[in-house]
């Protein structure tokens, strides 16, 4: 067989993380190679820029001059088949329109564009930002409409009169389970889907019911499927979990490979609503291949950060309301059972310390009584923890993926939201490094920036960029450990370790081109560093 002639890349700095372990970015100094040498989609050599032209005398030289080159930026909970039905639709996030007329306006523009009867949809709403929008301001716009304004958080939405009437909600209905039909002060629905009250309509791979928000064609969500990981790409992404799919979100994601249009490498977590098919099928974590693989299995506990609904053991600074459960104790651990004794991974959503605390009494059953020695499973955000929740999540190797932007993105809200002090306990990535828990890099979008340096940039400093508030400061990480989070992390919670988030002899070359050194440079500055260019397997998938 012919051998193939390698391609060399240097730059003037190389960040590689050759012998740096996951989410130790300081403790092990990984030396930086001059360059490096591509052959088929792998890393064949390292050294210096002479050495490899010695050794690879025919090889083409790829050279970014004054551009630092650190690996492939991996983030571990992210939503892609979800956000492929969002790009079809209004962007109500407080950066598109700014304040609540705006996002009227824009609602009431599209509402005189579109055929009667047929849904209108938004998302990304921050009702902090923006402004309180419910079911009377959506009804003097959109009488006959029906209309869906979906919260940034994603785990509720407001609906009006229309859309209330299409999904049969009626004054007099009964909450479903895990979730809660709100109401005015009068006692009135005023439109807002909570927790399973939404996603029982919602989102395919959640539903459970028989009245649904009508979805997108197929062929429309492979289009917006390729335009978000264009967009991805863009950003310095190279691989990503979507942390919620159906089965035809995974036909939709394995068109667009046909396409020839999947530039990232695409891990799946399955709803648990379809994983009796999957069983059936003998299909299970790491079924498919490096560019659209099946990592686990995802269940729900709680509610979220952002939509103030998760699950505490002390009340929010309302102290009233200590979330929500979302599915049942019992559920829960029949769930993890099913899938742990089958010998496949699970990612549990759970936020609150209350929840995280009963996906550890799940894990630890479990683990006892069916032991699957090398089975690590990940909760899903992990928000706030404290000394006892580390020394479990230790103990059975458990994978935290906690949100990496929130810091950055709400800032101060999330003191006037949790308090200070408990703040000191959350994103706990500092906690996490210190303890040993494997932590990845999640950016959970639509519900957080997608931009992985927005993540380092917050992870790093934890400032809100709107509002100058730093929260939790006691958790910042170092540079060189956020990037080793976005890379390392992610790559340990998909099981890719051996092969991903290095660049080394026999890891991918899947690499991001930077114009200035996120290590180096004033923290406060990463996220507005420039992308010029990403490659994925050693092809160019994004030029700036």
């Amino acid at each position: 067989m012919e051998e193939r002639t390698p391609t060399i890349v240097r730059a003037n700095s190389i960040v590689a993380q050759e012998d740096t372990r996951a989410g130790a970015g300081d403790s092990v100094p990984s030396p930086e190679p001059e360059a490096f040498a591509i052959t088929g989609e792998t890393i064949s050599a390292t050294g210096t820029l002479t050495e490899l032209r010695d050794r690879f005398p025919g090889a083409e030289v790829l050279d970014f001059s004054d551009s630092t080159i650190i690996p492939g930026l991996n983030d571990a909970h992210i939503h892609l088949a979800m956000t492929a039905g969002d790009a079809l639709h209004l962007d109500l996030s407080h950066e598109a329109v700014g304040d609540v007329p705006t996002l009227l306006d824009t609602i009431a523009a599209e509402v005189g564009a579109t055929s009667a009867g047929v849904w209108v949809k938004g998302s990304r709403y921050d009702d902090e930002k923006t402004g309180i929008v419910l079911r009377d301001e959506l009804d003097r716009i959109a009488p006959d409409t029906p209309v869906l304004v979906n919260h940034v958080a994603g785990h509720w939405g407001v609906v009006n009169s229309a859309g209330l009437r299409f999904l049969g909600i009626e004054e007099s209905s009964p909450d479903p389970g895990g979730g809660r039909y709100d109401r005015y002060s009068d006692g009135r629905l005023n439109g807002k889907l909570i927790e399973r009250a939404l996603m029982n309509v919602l989102m395919p791979a959640t539903a459970r019911g028989d009245r649904f928000i009508p979805g997108d064609t197929v062929e429309d969500l492979q289009l917006g499927a390729a335009r978000t990981i264009a967009k991805w790409n863009a950003a310095g992404l190279t691989s990503i979990c979507d942390a919620l799919i159906s089965p035809q979100d995974i036909g939709i994601l394995s068109a667009v490979r046909a396409d020839d249009a999947l530039s990232l490498r695409i891990g799946m977590l399955l709803s648990i609503d379809h994983y009796d098919k999957a069983a059936e099928l003998g299909v299970g974590s790491g079924f498919g291949d490096d560019r659209l693989k099946l990592i686990g299995v995802k269940a729900f506990l709680d509610g979220a950060i952002g939509g103030r609904t998760c699950l505490l053991s002390e009340p929010f600074t309302d102290p009233n309301y200590q979330g929500v459960q979302t599915s049942s104790t019992e559920e829960l651990r029949a769930n993890v059972e099913r899938v742990h004794a089958d010998g496949n991974r699970i990612g549990v959503h759970a936020n609150g310390d209350a929840a995280i605390r009963l996906v550890l009494d799940a894990f630890e059953d479990v683990a006892a009584r069916i032991p699957r020695p090398g089975l690590r499973h990940r909760i899903e955000h992990c928000s706030l923890i404290d000394d006892d929740i580390l020394e479990r999540m230790t103990r059975l190797g458990v994978i935290a993926v906690p949100f990496a932007g929130y810091p950055g993105y709400h800032g101060g809200a999330l003191n006037s939201w949790y308090g200070e002090e408990r703040m000191e306990r959350m994103f706990a990535h500092r906690a996490f490094l210190d303890t040993g828990v494997t932590v990845a890099g999640s950016s959970d979008y639509p519900c957080g920036p997608y931009q992985p340096l927005f993540g380092l940039q917050s992870l790093v400093t934890r400032t809100g960029v709107d509002d100058g508030v730093t929260v939790g400061a006691s958790q910042k990480v170092t540079a060189a450990e956020a990037l080793s989070i976005f890379t390392l992390g992610s790559a340990e919670a998909s099981g890719e370790e051996s092969y991903k988030g290095r660049l080394a002899p026999g890891y991918l070359a899947d690499f991001t081109v930077l114009g200035d050194n996120p290590l180096t440079i004033d923290p406060h500055g990463i996220a507005d560093i420039d992308v010029r260019a990403t490659y994925v397997g050693g092809d160019e998938v994004y030029a700036g």
